[in-house]
């Protein structure tokens, strides 16, 4: 019996060695490696160019949508999932700068970040922009009144956002009236200049973005482009994810 009694004792502890083993190594595995570690990617700091779209032996339409070869459109536009006639300003204005002002560098990558981020493409709110690029319904962002934002009295009398009291975001790439002031382009060529119209929008934007960082292709002056737009570092982030996947997807 009291060897008996000795080799059970024996069993039960090493089992709980075994078992208390097991669960360190659950527990420290996380810590050591993470899941899918082995597979993790670096986070890109900045949306590097994108080729240079494909320009349209002849304009296919009026305005800067009418710059880009519509082979090119169409293959881009269903490996990156951009609406093509979102794409077609993306990359239109970055052929029509590339021209204007090939220093800056802004690629139609960069831009389509940011039309991203800041509509969905034109999209948000239940908004489709039209063929002609205008975004219907119109795209309002919240009041700028300090709460949650920064605080921006109205500049404009409600007449480009609508709001008499408070500034607004407006149109697809999101410009406060102060901003499609200093920047409003016709870029569609109607006879119009529209912040709801994703060309004209677009092509402020872009004006506005050289502008504020002299060479988009460099890191640095991206980053400064992008903090102009918008200073939040998570901003900054949110471009360069949408910037890097949709240069990767266009390949």
């Amino acid at each position: 019996m009291p060897a008996r009694r000795h080799l059970w004792i024996f069993i039960v502890a090493g089992a709980g060695v075994l078992v208390l083993a097991l669960l360190v190594f659950l527990a420290l595995r996380p810590l050591a490696a993470g899941p899918g570690a082995e597979d993790a990617l670096p986070q890109p700091t900045w949306a590097s160019p994108a080729a240079a779209p494909v320009s349209a032996a002849a304009p296919t339409a009026p305005g800067v949508a009418g710059l880009v070869d519509a082979d090119w459109l169409a293959q881009t536009a269903s490996s990156t999932g951009i609406p093509a006639r979102a794409l077609a300003a993306y990359a239109g204005v970055a052929l029509s700068k590339a021209v204007e002002m090939p220093a800056c560098g802004l690629a139609w990558n960069t831009l389509a970040a940011i039309g991203f981020a800041e509509s969905r493409h034109g999209t948000h709110g239940g908004s489709e922009i039209g063929p002609d690029g205008t975004a219907t319904p119109g795209i309002y962002g919240i009041a700028l009144d300090g709460s949650s934002t920064d605080h921006i009295p109205d500049s404009d009398a409600g007449a480009v956002d609508g709001d008499a009291e408070y500034d607004r975001a407006v149109g697809p790439m999101q410009l406060i009236p102060q901003t499609w002031r200093n920047w409003h382009v016709d870029a569609n060529a109607d006879g119009a200049e529209d912040p709801q119209n994703i060309d004209d929008a677009t092509l402020a934007s872009a004006n506005y973005l050289c502008r504020a960082s002299g060479d988009m292709a460099a890191e640095s002056g991206w980053h400064s482009g992008i903090a102009a737009y918008n200073s939040d570092p998570a901003y900054a982030v949110t471009i360069a994810e949408a910037g890097s996947r949709y240069r990767s997807q266009a390949q």
